[in-house]
C-alpha cells in the first residue's frame, strides 16, 4: 500500500478490476458517470468526480448498510424493489466492495449466468 493510499482506501483502479471479473458487464456513459449493466439490466454506477459508486442491493441490504455505517453509505434511491446505495471508495475495504459489486450484479444477472460466476477475489 502506498503512503498517500488510506487503510480501507479503494481507488477507482480496484473497483474497474472488479467489475471486469464479471461476465457480460456492459458500459454506458453519461456526462458525469459510467453505467454497469448486465444483458441489459442496470446493476452499477461510478462518478468519479466523488470517487462514488452507486449500487443495486435489496432495500434490507441498504438499510443495514446505511444504519451501520452513514460516513460510508448513502441511500441512493429505490427502484423497482431494489435499493440502491451510494458508496464512498475512500471509505471501503476492497473485499467488502468485491462482495457488493457482486451481489448488485447478481441482483441483475439471469440465474443461469448468477449460477456460473463465483465471487470474484480481490
Amino acid at each position: 500500500m502506498s503512503a498517500s493510499r488510506l487503510e480501507g482506501d479503494v481507488p477507482s483502479a480496484d473497483f474497474e478490476r472488479i467489475v471486469e471479473a464479471l461476465r457480460d458487464v456492459e458500459r454506458g456513459s453519461g456526462r458525469d458517470y459510467t453505467s454497469f449493466s448486465v444483458r441489459g439490466k442496470r446493476f452499477g454506477y461510478y462518478w468519479p468526480r466523488t470517487d462514488t459508486v452507486g449500487l443495486k442491493q435489496t432495500i434490507s441490504e441498504q438499510q443495514a448498510l446505511v444504519a451501520e455505517r452513514p460516513d460510508i453509505f448513502e441511500e441512493q434511491f429505490t427502484s423497482g424493489g431494489f435499493g440502491w446505495v451510494v458508496v464512498q471508495l475512500s471509505g471501503v475495504e476492497a473485499d467488502e466492495l468485491a462482495e457488493l459489486v457482486y451481489e448488485a450484479w447478481r441482483l441483475s444477472a439471469p440465474d443461469e449466468l448468477a449460477a456460473e460466476v463465483p465471487l470474484p477475489r480481490v
